[in-house]
């Protein structure tokens, strides 16, 4: 309960009610007033000496005396000689404070009506800007947004005009509940000198975030016409770069063509995008393989001399590198240079990783020691990552020596250590050339190194023993790494399996697969669908069809795992050379039903089966297949 409504005993009341009056503004001596006081003081006629007062303790007071107001425990009077004394008057500011001070919406309507009926003025400003205040309460009370709308509803009724800062409070905070189609209405309704820049950036974000691109893009239209009342800041920009940059929309999305219109109009208004922003957008185009207009949005910056880091123009490399235009890319590189944007490392990385990928090795190294500054006074250190692309690029190429040769320069030039992706680079490079002994040299060096192997440096070891037809070597290695924790994943088991099975040795495969997904000390290698599909073909090949079929209701119900159509054409393709025709119907028209699609490998595989058994109807069963095959 407010202090103001205790009872007190008629001495007391008297008495805090004269320290009340003590705190009150200086009164104007030809209007009498504090009849109390006068009767209290042993002095009648002398007026109260008026004590310095500062706007927060009007406030304090004014909020005091319109609680007691309310609550029965003080008359009007009191409040009015604070709020309206010709001497001092409250500004529409104090009135504000007041405002925000009471304890509910409700609350400070009545304080709204009391201004209204009181002050000797009424002036538009002072209620409006009061009525502003009324609007920043219902944030504390349950059911915001119903409670803006009335309030909406009644400033409409009492014919009180919004300020600027009352709209955008009103608009932004329904915007914020989600409910934009009666902030909208109250944006169709508003007078137009209250929609400000400020207030269309608020509106415009709104739209974009609720997925109203449509409305959205004509708010922008209208602030970007020439001469526009309500013109775009850096905020609008803000607003606009970051939803151009959002990967996904619900809704109508925005095309690329209006994306680079819109930037246009932006730029033409000496408004630009930050580094961060303009690097989403770009790389968002280039995503979408619109290369050209992520050029032509950069080169706009470019020429209206907006801020360019190396970070926007690292993006436009990424997506030039990807289609292999390297003419653009050198372009861009020496425009990078003409206005003063310093290549990093990661430039150069992008460079080299995409001219690797495309076989230009040697031109890869010339960008390497440009790089490094042996050439146009650049002076970048290249990092592991760097060293990596181009080792694995030479390595891919044959150059496997050239790769090594490049790791002893990296420890010693650049004091950058090599890291398992080194090695695993050179390992696979070395697997490759069937030079399996430098390989195994080199994971041996790791080692010693401290340099920990991957699952990638298992299976690239496991993989070049098979191929060089060291199976037996293969998983022997295999197992020694499975003893010192390096499980494996499917490919190991796989490669392993495949290269069994291409030995004659189903048997050992089989026993390798068994072994494999059940072992119970947390090393078992979890099978995938390549890995049944292997066996399961291999099963088929030596005439285990039944075998390879158990296998695929394993595969089902321990794995999870859902067979597909390579799965069903190695069962139909085994069926039928044993002659069992009948059998490799049945699972042709199983696939079906569990809408796995056969492709033309499987049509053919049954058709040469009935061709061999002389048996069905070959070309009634072709015909009515040709709208079921996916070609």
């Amino acid at each position: 309960m407010n202090k103001m409504s205790v009872p007190l005993s008629s001495s007391k009341q008297s008495t805090v009610f004269l320290l009340r009056l003590c705190l009150l503004k200086p009164q104007t001596p030809a209007i009498p007033y504090y009849p109390l006081h006068r009767h209290l003081s042993t002095e009648p006629n002398r007026p109260p000496q008026p004590l310095p007062q500062d706007k927060e303790s009007l406030i304090n007071e004014a909020v005091q005396l319109f609680q007691a107001l309310e609550d029965g425990n003080s008359s009007s009077a009191q409040l009015h000689q604070l709020l309206f004394s010709s001497s001092s008057p409250s500004s529409p500011r104090i009135f504000r404070q007041i405002t925000r001070r009471l304890t509910s919406s409700s609350q400070a309507l009545e304080f709204f009506d009391y201004i209204r009926s009181n002050s000797p003025s009424q002036e538009l400003t002072s209620l409006s800007s009061t009525f502003q205040a009324i609007f920043e309460l219902p944030s504390r009370e349950p059911d915001p947004q119903n409670k803006l709308l009335e309030l909406y509803k009644t400033s409409k009724e009492r014919n009180i005009p919004l300020t600027v800062n009352g709209a955008t409070l009103l608009v932004r905070c329904l915007g914020r509940a989600e409910w934009v189609d009666e902030a909208l209405a109250v944006v169709d309704e508003l007078d137009p000198s209250l929609k400000n820049t400020h207030f269309y950036n608020m509106v415009v974000a709104m739209l974009f975030r609720s997925g109203r691109i449509v409305k959205a893009l004509n708010m922008l239209n209208e602030m970007l016409q020439p001469g526009a009342d309500c013109p775009p800041n850096d905020i609008t920009g803000d607003v606009v770069f970051a939803a151009l940059s959002r990967r996904e929309w619900f809704g109508r999305s925005i095309s690329d063509e209006e994306i680079f219109g819109l930037v246009s109009k932006l730029l033409e208004h000496g408004v630009f995008p930050d580094t961060f922003k303009l690097t989403q957008l770009i790389t968002k185009l280039c995503r979408n393989k619109k290369i050209g207009r992520a050029w032509d949005v950069l080169h706009d910056v470019m020429k209206a001399d907006g801020t360019l880091e190396a970070a926007s123009c690292n993006a436009l490399l990424t997506g030039l590198g990807r289609v292999g235009d390297f003419e653009r890319m050198h372009t861009l590189m020496t425009e990078m240079k003409e206005i003063d944007i310093q290549p990093n490392v990661v430039t150069f990385g992008i460079l080299i990783n995409h001219m690797c990928k495309s076989r230009r090795v040697d031109e890869a190294l010339e960008v390497f020691e440009k790089m490094k500054g042996v050439s146009d006074g650049l002076s970048v250190e290249p990092d592991v990552i760097t060293y990596n692309t181009l080792i694995d690029g030479l390595c891919k190429v044959g150059r496997q020596e050239e790769g090594l040769t490049l790791m002893h320069q990296m420890r010693s030039e650049n004091k950058c250590m090599p890291d398992t992706v080194t090695y695993n680079c050179l390992i696979d490079g070395f697997c490759k050339a069937g030079e399996i002994e430098r390989a195994q040299e080199l994971f041996d060096r790791m080692n010693k190194e401290r340099v920990f192997p991957d699952v990638i440096t298992l299976n690239t070891l496991v993989d070049g023993m098979c191929r060089l037809g060291r199976i037996n070597s293969a998983v022997q290695f295999f197992d020694e790494m499975r003893r010192e924790g390096l499980k494996g994943d499917a490919v190991t088991l796989t490669t392993l399996i495949k290269a069994l099975i291409n030995g004659n040795n189903i048997d050992i495969a089989m026993e390798l697969f068994e072994k494999m997904n059940g072992v119970n000390d947390g090393l078992s290698v979890e099978p995938d669908l390549i890995t049944y599909n292997t066996l399961i073909d291999g099963l088929c090949k030596v005439g285990r069809q039944e075998e390879g079929l158990t296998l695929m209701h394993q595969m089902r119900s321990e794995n999870k795992c859902m067979p597909d159509t390579v799965t069903y054409t190695c069962l139909i393709d085994g069926f039928c050379k044993a002659g069992k025709i009948e059998r490799a119907q049945e699972l042709f028209d199983q696939m079906k039903k569990e809408r796995v699609f056969p492709d033309v490998i499987t049509l053919s595989t049954l058709v040469g089966g009935m061709c061999r058994d002389m048996g069905g109807s070959i070309v009634q069963f072709s015909s009515s297949m040709k709208c079921e095959v996916k070609v």
